[in-house]
């Protein structure tokens, strides 16, 4: 056990906790709007970070980090691309998701659609989240095993109640704090290591080029052109629909911010990514036997970086997989309370009883997740169905009621049912070991989606549905 890895990794969970503690106070906590919304009040640096952590958890450290030590560098670009992709549409459809103010995806839905839409939404969001809430518990493991003597298991039992726990706290005003420290913290980290490595380890960027295995010189590595779209589409559309994304932008100060923070998230991203896609690929030349899961974060240990490099970077990665933990955590716990439990009654949802049951739910759904990553051989695999889940299932429904008038109830949900049932069966027959769901389940939901919105639409037009329920936007 390295101690100055455990000194790092003390400092930060204090500072973490401290955090916590101080937005969970209940003069900083006054309702629901507070505990998912952060009460609409964060400035364009900290919704910037708490986009950025959010969206690059154990997926891009672990998952993504597997993809390319297993296919080289160049292929690692194509993988991340979907990320920034997404971000460049997100950012203009940002100021109508703050001028929206929902505070969960299935609000918008029934704001739309009606009521059987948002539950059935609200099924689906859950399924696909608590398997992203999963792989963070595994991936914050991953890291404490390297830090301290504890077996995976048990190790990934503490990543667990930690990150429940700075859920548990301050809602989404503690979790964007952190997030931006967080965020702030894996870029230096991350930069460190990588101009470390090339110098020490490499000598130079040639050596590196030189070293690398011929077949990932190519765009596509090993893969074919279909098992690499099947890897870019996910991230896509996740970041698309991403009910966390959605949040994170009505809780901004105002429209503006809104939009200004996704540029900053477009930067902060690639400073996170480059390091990722070099260091991961490095390690396929430097410890070709790791487990590809490791390929960054093994980097921390041995004769590749000293202590102090090596402690950091660990520690940014929990930091980073923590806080992304928490998002969806938290993110959860609001389509409980607000499209489940209080689905009739949003004053309630927002009062200090919607707080109480918010946290009840984010203790429900971290057992759940536990118990759902023992059913994976890996963070990508569960990353690959997670995603697609959303992806296939709510972000063709989510732009549809954002920018097509044409668009029908029974479209919506006919399409949230063909995505989420190809996605279920391609997974359940083996299939996406070969190529990810999302190739077949897209398509089957957006063509649904259409097909069945001209068929059952009247013939003045929809007319979208705003019950006393939903969020009124500002």
């Amino acid at each position: 056990m390295n101690l100055t890895f455990v000194f790092v990794l003390i400092a930060y969970v204090a500072i973490m906790l401290a955090i916590a503690a101080w937005f969970g106070r209940a003069s900083a906590m006054k309702d629901g709007e507070d505990f998912v919304l952060a009460g609409k009040s964060l400035p364009t640096w900290v919704l910037a970070g708490t986009l950025l952590a959010t969206f690059v958890g154990s997926g891009s450290i672990i998952g993504g980090a597997n993809f390319i030590f297993s296919n080289g560098p160049l292929a690692g670009m194509l993988f991340f691309g979907g990320t920034f992709c997404g971000i460049i549409v997100l950012y203009f459809i940002a100021p109508k998701v703050r001028e929206n103010g929902f505070r969960t995806v299935p609000e918008l839905f029934e704001s739309n659609f009606g009521r059987p839409v948002r539950v059935a939404g609200t099924i689906i969001v859950l399924v696909a989240f608590i398997g992203i809430t999963a792989y963070q518990f595994t991936g914050a493991g991953y890291i404490l095993t390297l830090i301290t003597p504890l077996s995976a298991t048990q190790a990934t039992i503490v990543a667990t109640v930690l990150i429940t726990f700075l859920s548990l706290s301050g809602g989404l005003k503690s979790v964007a704090w952190t997030d931006f420290l967080s965020a702030l913290l894996i870029v230096v980290s991350l930069l460190g290591t990588l101009i470390w490595v090339f110098v020490s380890d490499f000598g130079g960027v040639g050596s590196y080029v030189e070293r690398l295995d011929p077949a990932f010189k190519t765009f596509t590595g090993v893969l074919t052109p279909w098992q690499i779209l099947g890897y870019f589409l996910p991230l896509f559309l996740l970041i698309l629909g991403d009910q966390n994304m959605h949040q994170r932008l009505a809780a901004a100060r105002s429209p503006k911010v809104a939009r200004n923070a996704t540029i900053l998230f477009f930067v902060g991203a690639g400073l996170i990514v480059a390091p990722i896609i070099l260091l991961a690929s490095s390690s396929s030349i430097l410890m070709p036997d790791v487990n590809p899961d490791m390929a960054v974060l093994a980097l921390a240990e041995g004769d590749f970086t000293p202590a102090g490099i090596g402690a950091v970077l660990l520690v940014a990665a929990l930091a980073l997989i923590v806080t992304t933990g928490s998002s969806y955590l938290l993110t959860c716990s609001g389509n409980v309370v607000y499209d489940l439990v209080f689905l009739k009654n949003k004053e309630r949802g927002d009062s200090k009883q919607g707080v109480l049951v918010g946290r009840l739910a984010v203790l429900g759904i971290a057992v759940l997740g536990f118990v759902m990553v023992q059913f994976f051989e890996s963070v990508l695999a569960l990353q690959m169905y997670a995603y697609t889940m959303y992806g296939a299932a709510i972000t063709p429904a989510v732009l549809a009621a954002l920018f097509w008038k044409r668009v029908t109830a029974a479209g919506a949900l006919a399409s949230m049912i063909a995505g989420g049932a190809v996605t279920i069966v391609w997974e359940a027959t083996g299939r996406a070991e070969a190529i990810n769901s999302v190739i077949p389940a897209l398509p089957a939901a957006v063509v649904v989606l259409v097909v069945v919105s001209l068929l059952t639409q009247r013939r003045s037009g929809r007319t979208p549905q705003v019950p006393t329920t939903s969020a009124s936007g500002n």
